[in-house]
């Protein structure tokens, strides 16, 4: 029997873990019951940390973890699902194909920043996407210090006002005076197209975000998009122009495209709809999580977000289940009630919420600190010793907050 997971994100990295303790729970051995996993390297990106500088730090090695509770790395990119055969097709870096045969598969392919088709944005946007992405910006700010200070050298405009553009426009000031030196005329611009900053976030902790933009000098421009880029800037919809070199795209993300060629419904965001274990009604054998994904978390009409602290607990229901069902073990109903946020504010701070109300319970300094464990150990791998690695993805304490 062979379990494929697609993914090696914080979903897959946790579909691993769980399907491997199961497994040794249930005192099968690797030869009876396959786990393999395909990526394109056997590394966690840190994506929730993308917006802080010297992002090529901000990878963990996955390899030694998988060794130690016997998963098979696989390295490479599905390009094919083909689920009536139970077949999928991994592209290599050698330009070679290969085909991989499950039993179950579990569908951990993430997401990917949504880029609408604005004129100048694939030739003028940058963003914290991806690594790749965030290296490259952080060269670009780096390459600015060889510039002279005219014509919006200075200028950074973030596009979109939610989690991950408040993440990268207050870190801003910090990176530019790292780069451009102290006495830098640093400007720093969040453009949003709803009335209010952070309109995902409500009402409660928005003073705070708005406190802290205010502190560090982070500019709105709000109910407002982007038209267009050119070399010399950005053009809002309301026809101001702002000049600049450095515009961070940061509105909206998307689930990977290989979610659409599994034949089953999905939202507006193309994630596949499961059912409460996880399954994708309708097709056999496969399970989908993380951002692939659109998960009930509890019997309240709450959803999964797409965001690493939902990704880790649903990818341990997913492994643990699809290898249930190949062990003639329980499924469990995936649930996660306990719903926090912690949003960095860079130089001033933190803002830490608990519940889907958000209600705030701390702020400034001590936010900070829960934000850097948060990003510094809690979302980390564990150490490369099976038992430990193993304990690590029991799915009813995977982020249990």
């Amino acid at each position: 029997m062979r379990l494929v997971i697609i993914g090696a994100g914080f979903a897959g990295m946790y579909a691993a873990l769980s399907a491997a303790r199961l497994r040794d729970i249930q005192g099968v051995s690797p030869d009876e019951l396959e786990i393999a996993l395909v990526a394109p390297e056997p590394t966690l990106v840190v994506r929730p940390r993308l917006y802080e500088q010297h992002p090529e730090t901000l990878t963990a090695p996955l390899l030694d973890v998988l060794k130690a509770i016997d998963v098979t790395y696989v390295q490479g990119s599905v390009d094919t699902v083909e689920t009536q055969s139970r077949m999928v097709r991994i592209a290599t870096a050698k330009g070679t194909k290969k085909m991989l045969t499950y039993d179950r598969l579990v569908v951990a392919t993430g997401s990917r920043l949504f880029r609408p088709n604005i004129p100048g944005l694939a030739e003028h946007g940058f963003s914290v996407d991806s690594l790749d992405d965030a290296i490259a910006l952080d060269r670009h700010l780096h390459g600015l210090a060889k510039r002279p200070a005219v014509n919006g050298r200075d200028t950074v405009v973030v596009a979109g006002g939610g989690f991950t553009g408040i993440e990268a426009a207050t870190e801003m000031p910090a990176r530019l005076r790292a780069v451009l030196g102290p006495d830098a005329k640093t400007r720093v611009i969040i453009v949003e197209r709803n009335s209010a900053i952070a309109p995902d976030m409500g009402e409660g902790p928005r003073p705070v975000i708005e406190s802290a933009l205010q502190k560090l000098g982070v500019e709105t421009r709000l109910g407002a998009g982007v038209a267009s880029l050119d070399a010399s800037g950005v053009t809002l919809s309301n026809g101001e122009h702002i000049e600049t070199k450095t515009v961070i795209w940061a509105a909206g993300i998307r689930a990977a495209p290989l979610t659409a060629q599994i034949p089953a419904e999905r939202d507006n965001f193309g994630r596949l709809l499961v059912d409460p274990c996880l399954r994708v009604p309708g097709v056999e054998g496969i399970f989908a999580t993380g951002d692939a994904a659109r998960a009930a978390c509890d019997d309240e009409g709450n959803y999964a977000l797409m965001s690493c602290q939902h990704a880790t607990r649903m990818g341990a229901f997913a492994g643990n289940n699809a290898a249930a069902e190949l062990l003639g073990a329980p499924t469990r109903p995936y649930h996660q009630r306990a719903y926090v946020t912690c949003l960095d504010l860079g130089e001033a701070g933190a803002l830490f919420t608990r519940g889907w109300e958000r209600k705030v319970e701390m702020v400034g300094d001590v936010a900070k600190k829960t934000k850097q464990e948060i990003n510094t150990v809690w979302i980390y791998p564990p150490k490369a010793e099976r038992a430990a690695a193993l304990a690590s993805a029991d799915p009813e304490r995977v982020t249990s907050l």
